[in-house]
């Protein structure tokens, strides 16, 4: 079997869309305090909870126009600055713990205007060590192999144990505590890594009040006035100073959070709900079908653009026709068996919406507005359609939709998702599995020569997408299936409310999974 390799840029039933909020009263063994959560640590007496099941509408966070207004969601470095300098004080309202910041990486190092020996550095942020602490948390700690029911994928959300791992590790309060989630160095793959950091806490119910993605790598942070070398550990050393020491001291856990977000996560059998027979536009569905990755892989290798990490179309072009030399095989990711995308799907790649030229930091909230509502940009990117033309201006999301999004392994979706739900406010939903998963599950064959799933498996994702196979079945990996006719795809959501409360069974919105009766009609 081949190993997977991701080139997102990282080492990697059915939503009920209109369900209202409720309020589901459980009985379970969880972390409790004379009928309470318990604050102090991840055990506790035997109590009765409240779960509250929240819907993707329930768990959005929407920005001020200028990022530089926000306490939560997408922040500044001129309020982390403010936050760090001054932290009982200056901490949000609500907040009664201490600042934690997480960087997916160390600081860029430049040289320019310094002694040969030496290495200007913004490689953490400073702290004080007392209510304030900076740490290195890598992109790989916030994503694990998992299985749903049918299908192994990796790179998806931390199981119970894993996440509860990462708040021992940072010492966390999910309750009480500011996470802040860095990029240190600038790059889109950091960008990504903050998501999936942010996706991880969310996703087990850290309240969005207590998530800060800060906008910008370290650098930038510098480079635009918002902070000075001094805001950084040792700006010019003669050695590159060590990762800060994690305290693997936290005493608390997911367990003593009262809230199920797992809706946030959109499972195989949620897509297959949603995604219609034909590729046809959605609009007016209450849906809204986001493909992040660049439309070489939407289509298949029929179209190319400007931003495919190349100038592949004529000068001010910003989509066009590919050559017809075009080896269409180049769009295809992790050994695939096809490539294209999900019936009814839009596309807009990912990096439209940052700014390389400042840090690799989020657009201004009316840039981002303008692509949801179907225009173009100055360069002519826009969301396009099944078509591959533009859909024009109010053809794209529709008040009201939830938005489903997703690249190859949802690390690149994590920006569009990001952009979708923090920042507009809009409910987003994350399909976990990716193009990985759904270009998988086809009745086509891999290089032992059998196909991947039968022709009569309910999980065949061939029958509701657009693609193009593999040229060769020799270049198709095998993928762990373990069920081909599994009962439902939620295993892992299963798995992760049994954690929070492990004598009951959660009801509600989110994370269903199982296969429609039909799954070639809807």
């Amino acid at each position: 079997m081949k190993k997977y390799q991701d080139n997102d840029g990282q080492g990697r039933g059915f939503l009920h869309r209109c369900v209202m909020p409720m309020l589901v009263l459980l009985t379970a063994l969880v972390a409790g305090c004379n009928g309470g959560v318990d604050t102090t640590n991840g055990t506790g007496s035997t109590s009765t909870v409240s779960i509250k099941l929240n819907s993707p509408a329930d768990i959005t966070d929407v920005s001020a126009d200028n990022y530089n207004n926000n306490v939560s969601g997408v922040i500044t470095g001129a309020t982390l600055k403010r936050w760090k300098d001054d932290w009982l004080n200056q901490r949000p309202a609500g907040i009664t713990g201490k600042l934690v910041i997480l960087q997916v990486t160390a600081g860029e190092a430049v040289a320019s205007g310094v002694p040969a020996t030496y290495t200007a550095q913004y490689t953490y942020f400073q702290s004080n060590n007392l209510n304030v602490f900076t740490y290195l948390a890598a992109s790989a700690e916030w994503v694990m192999t998992r299985f749903n029911g049918v299908i192994s994928t990796p790179s998806l959300v931390l199981d119970g144990p894993s996440i509860d791992a990462q708040l021992k590790k940072y010492g966390i309060d999910p309750l009480h505590d500011m996470i802040v989630i860095a990029q240190g160095t600038a790059s889109t793959s950091n960008v990504m890594s903050q998501g999936r950091a942010w996706l991880a806490f969310h996703y087990w119910g850290v309240d969005a009040k207590h998530l800060a993605i800060l906008n910008g790598g370290n650098k930038w942070q510098v480079d635009s006035g918002a902070m000075t070398a001094a805001d950084f550990v040792s700006s010019i050393l003669p050695a590159l100073p060590s990762a800060p020491t994690t305290p693997n001291n936290g005493i608390y856990s997911v367990k003593n959070i009262p809230v199920d977000n797992t809706s946030l996560i959109a499972t195989m059998g949620d897509m297959l709900a949603v995604v219609p027979a034909t590729d046809i536009s959605k609009k007016g569905s209450g849906v809204f079908l986001w493909d992040a990755r660049t439309i070489t892989q939407y289509s298949a290798g029929q179209m190319r653009e400007l931003n495919d990490g190349a100038t592949l179309c004529p000068t001010g072009v910003a989509y066009c026709a590919a050559a017809t030399t075009y080896d269409y095989m180049g769009s295809f990711q992790n050994n695939g068996s096809r490539q294209g995308h999900p019936n009814g799907a839009t596309d807009l790649n990912f990096v439209n919406l940052l700014d390389s030229t400042q840090g690799f930091s989020y657009k201004p909230k009316a840039q981002l507005v303008s692509y949801m509502n179907g225009e173009v940009d100055a360069s002519g990117f826009g969301m396009v359609d099944g078509s591959y033309n533009l859909v024009g201006a109010g053809n794209a999301y529709q008040p009201g939709d939830t938005i489903y999004v997703w690249c190859e392994t949802t690390f690149r979706a994590m920006i569009t998702g990001m952009a979708s739900s923090v920042i507009l406010g809009h409910p987003t939903r994350f399909y976990d599995g990716g193009m990985i998963e759904w270009n998988s599950l086809s009745n086509l064959p891999d290089a032992t020569g059998n196909n991947i799933l039968p022709a009569d498996s309910p999980w065949r994702t061939d029958v509701k997408s657009f693609f193009r196979p593999a040229s060769s079945a020799a270049l198709v990996a095998t993928r762990q299936i373990t069920n081909a006719y599994a009962p439902n795809s939620n295993v892992l959501i299963a798995q992760d409310r049994a954690y929070k409360t492990p004598s009951a069974s959660n009801t509600g919105s989110g994370g269903g999974g199982a296969a429609p009766a039909n799954p070639c009609g809807g």
